[in-house]
């Protein structure tokens, strides 16, 4: 694959400031002159194929990753990308409606409670929940501390302390939780 001039002058520089690096000092580690980065940002000069391996060796990448593409973020899921889990005994069923999030930094998920069903006890963990109630009331429970919430309700709350939810009403219950760090 062949980059332009443009498209590698802009991509070093992207580089060079991800890593936190002045022109200055990308060309001390570089042994080269801060005119000369310049100048390649700017395009208006190329470098040679040894010069262009230093630079990236010192920006922390290599040829081959400079000019792979990345992969194309996929930024719409439908009910083809959900997964689904029942839990006829603890009358739940979890619903991660985006695949493989424990890569991310947070896991949304649906989370429907048969009437007097109960979510995955979850124990104390670093990061937040966030709860939107789509249909039917729920008790969260977050420690010794039990709270009711309904039908277009929200909670939000730190994931220090034990937490899970329960349905203690008649009715089927919905919720879309959202939990970062992912741990469903």
């Amino acid at each position: 694959m062949i980059m332009s001039m443009i498209v590698l002058g802009k991509k070093l520089r992207s580089l060079r400031i991800a890593n936190g690096l002045t022109q200055e000092e990308l060309a001390d580690r570089c042994e080269l002159s801060k005119g000369f980065i310049s100048q390649l940002e700017r395009d208006q000069t190329s470098p040679s194929i040894a010069t262009l391996v230093d630079i990236l060796e010192c920006l922390g990448t290599d040829i081959q990753s400079f000019f792979s593409a990345p992969p194309e973020e996929k930024i719409v899921f439908t009910r083809d990308d959900f997964f689904e889990k029942n839990d006829g005994e603890a009358g739940h069923r979890v619903t991660w409606i985006v695949p493989n999030c424990q890569k991310n930094d947070m896991e949304p998920i649906i989370l429907e409670l048969e009437p007097g069903g109960i979510s995955p006890r979850e124990e104390p963990h670093s990061g937040e929940e966030f709860g939107y109630v789509l249909s039917g009331s729920i008790v969260i429970h977050i420690g010794d501390r039990s709270v009711k919430a309904k039908k277009g309700d929200c909670f939000y709350y730190s994931s220090d302390r034990d937490h899970y939810i329960t349905n203690k009403s008649r009715q089927k219950a919905a919720i879309l939780w959202i939990s970062t760090p992912p741990s469903f």
